[in-house]
């Protein structure tokens, strides 16, 4: 992929002095700060040499932020995560669940997320488990990875979970029981959207600190809560195909950015609501920060969580055995992680020689820097 024309970090880096304005927490401040520096001098850096013998150019590289929240941090530790996912994968369907918050709830997100985020993960894992364990709907103890995703195109606030559910689980005999309906969906989508707008209004009634006027309550029940099943993925490499797009996703990608003026930002958007149909949107550079700094999440939160057979516990123990009954999913080789990989010869790996601070590189490696680049 080309490097992106445009990116995040020159948007924040010519707002240096009013970012703080547009946040609502230090801890948000204190993370466009980092992505403003991701790979820059101010960060220190280190100098590589490709260990291929006909090779053995010097490289010299900056530190990334490593934040989560960076569009420039995710590749590397994107693949790592799938392909460690790839391992468990199970022979069986699997679904796309989707549990989307209300927007009357997103002023609540905005001044506790973590309670209102930690709460969607908990009612949705409480959906899924409880239709499971329901004989009429399957019998047996489920799975799921859930990942947080906090935005709209736009930027808006749209929180929403994005579920991976195998389908089936494992019945009370230790066997694998499937899904009904010859796996063609999961449960009723309209049964669990009322079971998870009732369960989170009550868990809501118990969290929060401050007394909500009964109108507020009465508002979440005028309408439907959304959760969307989507039909089965059609197998296990479309399954990783998705973790891909949607596990290490940030709000805005670089690439999204279309052009940068004087007056603001301008960024491709898709409208789903009529079938993905594509524009540009343009925001001042006050706007753009204050809604990418919205999805800034708490520090510490883990926003991709595993549950039920899944999870770290029991994965340890039901895979080995499920995968000797259901039978070890086929996918095609992967070529190896392109990480520290020479760009120039493609072959030989880069070995670090020597690090340095925001001072900036030794003179003696900048002078063999030179040298190298004149030949």
């Amino acid at each position: 992929m080309k490097p992106a024309a445009h990116e995040v970090a020159q948007v924040l880096e010519r707002n240096t002095e009013s970012l703080s304005n547009y946040c609502y927490n230090s801890w948000q401040t204190r993370t466009l700060h980092a992505l403003r520096k991701c790979r820059t001098a101010a960060l220190g850096g280190h100098i590589d040499r490709c260990n291929n013998p006909s090779c053995h150019r010097l490289h010299l590289s900056y530190n990334s932020c490593r934040n989560r929240h960076c569009p420039k941090c995710q590749g590397h530790k994107k693949e790592e995560w799938i392909r460690a996912r790839e391992e468990e994968l199970l022979n069986v369907p699997y679904f796309h669940v989707v549990f989307t918050l209300p927007s009357e709830l997103n002023g609540l997100c905005l001044y506790e997320p973590k309670n209102m985020y930690g709460l969607l993960f908990k009612i949705a894992w409480q959906v899924i488990q409880g239709f499971s364990s329901n004989h009429k709907f399957l019998g047996a103890k489920p799975g799921m990875i859930a990942i947080l995703h906090t935005w709209g195109q736009n930027l808006s606030l749209h929180p929403h979970l994005h579920c991976i559910v195998p389908g089936g689980g494992i019945a009370q005999s230790g066997k694998w029981k499937s899904a009904k309906s010859k796996g063609k969906y999961l449960f009723p989508v309209k049964a669990m959207s009322k079971v998870f707008r009732a369960r989170f209004v009550a868990a809501l009634r118990k969290i929060l600190k401050k007394e909500q006027p009964s109108e507020f309550y009465e508002s979440l029940f005028k309408n439907d809560w959304v959760v969307y099943c989507k039909r089965p993925f059609l197998g296990p490499a479309q399954v990783v195909e998705y973790l891909g797009r949607y596990t290490h996703k940030i709000a805005i990608s670089n690439h999204r950015i279309k052009n940068l003026d004087n007056e603001g930002v301008t960024f491709a958007v898709k409208d789903y609501r009529h079938g993905g149909r594509k524009s540009l949107l343009r925001l001042s550079d006050a706007e753009f920060i204050r809604r990418f700094a919205l999805h800034v999440l708490p520090k510490g939160f883990v926003r991709i969580r595993h549950y039920g057979i899944l999870s770290s516990y029991h994965k340890k123990i039901t895979l080995t055995q499920l995968r000797q009954s259901l039978g070890r999913v086929q996918l095609e080789k992967r070529k190896p992680l392109q990480h520290r990989l020479c760009p120039v010869c493609k072959k030989g790996k880069l070995v670090t020689l020597t690090t340095f601070t925001a001072r900036g590189p030794p003179g003696y490696w900048m002078e063999k820097l030179r040298k190298q680049s004149n030949k």
